[in-house]
Formats: structure tokens, C-alpha cells, sequence
């Protein structure tokens, strides 16, 4: 019998080692496909070129490094990703290019929100100044995706497909009945009567101040919506008003009798039209170039000669303590590229561009202090993207001048903070108690099997008040008001951009470029080059979190379907700690 265990003993102690062995050996062939394929993927653009503008990809701040979206057979097109910073500079290189042609722009439901899109398509408009023409085609355009068509001189719509085009909606899912039925009370404590992050945890339907407020900007990012598209299509924004009220668009025919859509056609039909533009015959093959082989190939390798510098410093995601990663504001990794920005004596002028709806309180101050000592030496300029709210605002309130784009989101000057109560899902549902000893009256404050006591929770308000305090008196000394004032506009209310450059949040309304641009002349300089901050993470140690993360995704997809959304928010509340700053809701085009 011993012989036998140690024989079992030895086998099972075999297959774990030929299994590592296995697995380290399939890294290490991965990375050297990867770095075999990278080598040979350098793109050329051929003449009479037609530049592929595929928009149905993750569209973000900066174009991730993710060699295995690049992957023969293994990328797809949803795998891939570039940062909107990208698509612009690709545009503004292909205006002067002479090989490319014409733009096509290939659009269905965009991975974007406002903000971004709104860059994009500025960008789009400006490339037409160069008098090549862009021409947009889809199966299905969503809302979002023909808000970026209509940038284009062309939009065709294939004979069978849709264009929905019904207005916005906001939704909130609230968990207090959940809640209720498994004995969880969510103990909350607060500064600000439009701070509803909160409210899905002990109302079930929404207060009258946060729909007050989720009106407004609702209402904020419609106007800019209709008035982009109506100034492209020349349509008066009263009629695409009354199209959508009355859902006109039902059948593809009703896009091109309202004048959304110029024709519907096929995809043979749209290529023939893009040999004619782009100068090919028709008997031959149509030469196309993606945006991202475009912007990687193209626009990155422009030398610059250059030595002063104006340095971009992406702040992207939700704020937490740390070092983050290339999608959270980590206060350690931010601080420290803000240092570097700083001490460098070539670099003339820092643009801080925030897409963040905040986190912790005590991370955005680490930030904040950051940006108050470089603003002392050389300027700083603020450029907002989709939302930069709460944490997000805290951290820019002190830069020179704060850019937003008319659809940005921002505001959110509040603070609280959520101690979850399990005592009855302890007690009732699972049959678990407590008990212990402590040494003094406070030692097990914040304990969450059992309800707070009223000395508890005033000690939990007054730490929030605090940090409200100081949040309001760094915005009131980085706008210039008064402490009074910015608590009259707080309080956690958010607003879209307009809105806030008319109250004093922000200082005008413009994209990315202008911020830059601006951070140049209050430096001085006109000839620099650009450099970004935080340097992105290993390309190949990202591969292997990525696959890690893809693989628990897909998993968790599979098995939660539909569900999936609500398992997002719990995780994500369940892992914030510490009293935050944040914006009270998400936001998601459709």
C-alpha cells in the first residue's frame, strides 16, 4: 500500500510539474509570437489610400498596448481599442497626406460617451476643410453612432437596415428592496442633498432633487446632441425634436424622407464609391488603411526636434490610493508623473486631462496638492472629457483654466459615505452572532454586524463634513469665489458642460487641442513637442493581466447574463473604501 501512495504520489507530482513546465513554455512562445508579429506589422500607406475609420471599437483616453488585439487569428475588431487622442492626431496628419484619399467612416454602436464623441467629430469637421471627402455607412446606426455620421459629407444607410433615433434616457437601478429581503441596511452618511450616488441603497425610486438635476443635464447633453447634427444635416433642431418625439424613423425609407440618410445603399455600392473618390478604377482592388494601423505607423513615427515640451497627464477612471492602473487614477502613479512633469525643466506647461467620476476623498487631495505645487512654477491647464465629476473636479479645480466640452459632465460637490449593517443577514438568514471583548468605547467602530450608534454616526458625519469643508474651500480658492458660493452650486448637483462655464465651474467651453494650444501660449512657446504622462504599462506583463481579465469576464458574462450589469455595481461598491468623492450615477449611451 505504500508502494502505491508513493507511486500516485509521484505521478500527480509529474503532471504538475510537466504542467508548469507546459505553461511557462507557452508564455514564453506567445510573447515571441507576439514580438515576431509586432516586428512585421510595420504599414505603409499606399497611394490612393482610403482611411478606414472603424468606430465600433473601445474608443478611450489613450490607445492601450495590448499586443494580443494585434494577434493574427486571435484580435478581433471588439478586442481592439485607441484612445481618442489618436483618432484626432490621425485625422489632422491625414488632412495634409497625400495618399489618403477620402475618410470612411464605419459605424454602429460606438464605445464612447459624449464628450469623447463630440472630440471626434470636431475632428472629423476640421479634416473636411482639406476638401476630402468623408462618407458614413451602416447596417444599424444607434443614436450615438449617427450623432459621429452626420460629421460626414455622405451618410448611407444599407436598404434593409435602422436608424433609431428616439432621444435619451436615464435610468437608475435601485437595490433597497434586495437589500431589504437579505437583512442588509445600508447606513448612510452624507454632504449634499443632489448626492444620490447613494439613493439606490435605501430609496427605491429617485428624490426629487436628483431627478431635478438629472433632468437638467439630460436636457444638456440633448441640446448638444441635436444641435451638432442639425447644423451637419441642416435640419432646424425643432424638426429633429419632432422626429424623435413622434418616432418617425420606423423603416429605412423614413431616413431619407426626414433627410437623415442622403441614400440607401449596399456595401458594393459604397465601395464603388470609395474607388471613384479615392481615384482606383473599379476593376481594381479598393486600397484601404485602418485608423489604428494608421496612427501607429504614421502619426507616432513624425519626428519632433523640438526640446520645449508641453506635457499631457491623463487622469483616467475611478480614483483610488496606490499606484491604479492604465484605466484608475492610482494617487501614487499620478502624483508621481505630476512631479516628473514638474521638475522637468523642458517642460514648459502641463494639460491635466481628467475622465474620472471620482473615488476616494483622501486620494484627491494627494492629487490635488500635486497640481496646486506645479501651477506654481509653470501653468496648468484642465481639459475634461466625458465626466469629470467629484473626485474628478477635485483634483483640477486648482489648474489655471478648466476646458470642457459642451456635453461633459461635471460638478458633484459632495461627499459620503455607506456602512453596510449585516446583522440581520448574520442573525435571521445565516444563524451567525458575535461577540468579543474591546478596551475602549470606539475600538470596533465601523463594524458592520451591527447597526452604528448615535455617537458612531456623528462621528462619521462630522469626518464627512470636514472633508465636504475642505472640498469646497479648495474649489473656492481654485475658481476664485467664495466658500458660500460654491456650496450654493454643490451640494453634489452635477452639470453638464455649458452649464458649468455659465456658473463659474469651468472657464470655457472647447476640445483637447484647445486646451493644449492654450497651455502653449500662456507658456510662451510656439515651437514644442508633446509628452504623456503616466508612462502605460508594460506591454507584455499587460498581455498576461488582460488574458487573466478576459477569460473572469467572459465566465462572469456567461453565467450572470443579463445580470451582469448589477453584479458590476456591487462588486464596484463593495470595493471602494474610506469616504469618497464621487459621482452619483453612470452614464451609457444607446
Amino acid at each position: 500500500m505504500r508502494e502505491f501512495f508513493k507511486y500516485v504520489f509521484a505521478t500527480v507530482v509529474g503532471v504538475v510539474i510537466s504542467l508548469a513546465l507546459f505553461l511557462v513554455f507557452f508564455v514564453l512562445l506567445i510573447i515571441g509570437i507576439v514580438k515576431t508579429s509586432l516586428k512585421e506589422q510595420k504599414v505603409s500607406v499606399n497611394s490612393n489610400s482610403v482611411l478606414l475609420l472603424n468606430l465600433d471599437q473601445s474608443i478611450t483616453e489613450r490607445t492601450a498596448d495590448d499586443p494580443l488585439s494585434r494577434l493574427p487569428l486571435v484580435g478581433s475588431d471588439e478586442d481592439k481599442s485607441i484612445g481618442f487622442n489618436d483618432v484626432i492626431r490621425a485625422l489632422q496628419k491625414a488632412k495634409t497626406d497625400d495618399n489618403i484619399k477620402c475618410v470612411y467612416i464605419n459605424v454602429t454602436s460606438p464605445q464612447a460617451g459624449f464628450a469623447t464623441m463630440r472630440e471626434i467629430r470636431d475632428a472629423l469637421i476640421d479634416f473636411k476643410t482639406s476638401k476630402k471627402k468623408i462618407i458614413a455607412y451602416s447596417e444599424v446606426y444607434t443614436q450615438g453612432a449617427y450623432y459621429l455620421a452626420s460629421a460626414a459629407d455622405k451618410i448611407y444607410l444599407n436598404p434593409e437596415g435602422a436608424l433609431e433615433f428616439k432621444g435619451l434616457k436615464s435610468e437608475t437601478m435601485f437595490f433597497k428592496g434586495a437589500l431589504d429581503k437579505l437583512g442588509i441596511e445600508a447606513q448612510i452618511v452624507r454632504v449634499g442633498n443632489y448626492k444620490s450616488a447613494v439613493e439606490p441603497f435605501f430609496a427605491e425610486k429617485m428624490s426629487d432633487k436628483n431627478r431635478e438635476q438629472v433632468t437638467a443635464y439630460l436636457h444638456g447633453l440633448y441640446d448638444t446632441f441635436l444641435e451638432g447634427i442639425a447644423k451637419s444635416r441642416n435640419i432646424s433642431t425643432e424638426t429633429l425634436y419632432q422626429i424623435a418625439d413622434d418616432y418617425k424613423i420606423r423603416q429605412p425609407q423614413d431616413a431619407v424622407a426626414y433627410k437623415m440618410v442622403d441614400e440607401l445603399k449596399y456595401k458594393d455600392q459604397i465601395i464603388d464609391e470609395l474607388k471613384t473618390l479615392s481615384g482606383k478604377e473599379k476593376k481594381n482592388d479598393l486600397t484601404t488603411i485602418s485608423i489604428n494601423d494608421y496612427a501607429r505607423n504614421v502619426v507616432k513615427d513624425q519626428p519632433t526636434s523640438a526640446s520645449q515640451k508641453v506635457a499631457i497627464i491623463y487622469a483616467n477612471g475611478d480614483i483610488m490610493g496606490g499606484d491604479g492602473s492604465d484605466h484608475q487614477i492610482g494617487s501614487e502613479r499620478i502624483s508621481k508623473a505630476i512631479r516628473k512633469a514638474r521638475l522637468d525643466t523642458d517642460i514648459k506647461a502641463v494639460v491635466l486631462r481628467v475622465n474620472s467620476p471620482g473615488g476616494s476623498a483622501l486620494a484627491s487631495d494627494v492629487i490635488w496638492r500635486e497640481i496646486v505645487l506645479t501651477k506654481k512654477i509653470k501653468p496648468v491647464i484642465a481639459s475634461f472629457g466625458d465626466v469629470a465629476a467629484s473626485g474628478g473636479y477635485y483634483i483640477a479645480c486648482a489648474a489655471d483654466s478648466i476646458f470642457v466640452q459642451p456635453n461633459t459632465i461635471t460638478g458633484s460637490i459632495g461627499v459620503f459615505g455607506i456602512i453596510p449593517n449585516f446583522q440581520k443577514l448574520f442573525n435571521d438568514k445565516l444563524g451567525i452572532t458575535f461577540d468579543g471583548v474591546k478596551t475602549g468605547k470606539y475600538a470596533d467602530i465601523m463594524s458592520v454586524d451591527r447597526p452604528m450608534t448615535a455617537g458612531e454616526r456623528l462621528i462619521v458625519q462630522n469626518d464627512v463634513n470636514r472633508v465636504y469643508d475642505s472640498f469646497i474651500t479648495r474649489v473656492a480658492d481654485g475658481r476664485k469665489r467664495t466658500k458660500a458660493y460654491i456650496d450654493s452650486i454643490g451640494g453634489g448637483r452635477v452639470w453638464v458642460g455649458t452649464d458649468a462655464v455659465r456658473i463659474g465651474l469651468a472657464d470655457r467651453t472647447g476640445n483637447f487641442n484647445d486646451a493644449i494650444i492654450a497651455a502653449a501660449k500662456k507658456a510662451k512657446i510656439k515651437d514644442y513637442s508633446i509628452v504623456e504622462y503616466p508612462e502605460m504599462r508594460d506591454p507584455f506583463k499587460s498581455l498576461m493581466d488582460n488574458t487573466t481579465d478576459k477569460i473572469r469576464t467572459y465566465y462572469a458574462k456567461q453565467e450572470l447574463g443579463a445580470s451582469y450589469p448589477i453584479y458590476q455595481q456591487i462588486k464596484s461598491a463593495v470595493s471602494r473604501s474610506g469616504i469618497q468623492t464621487r459621482m452619483p450615477f453612470e452614464i451609457k449611451i444607446q
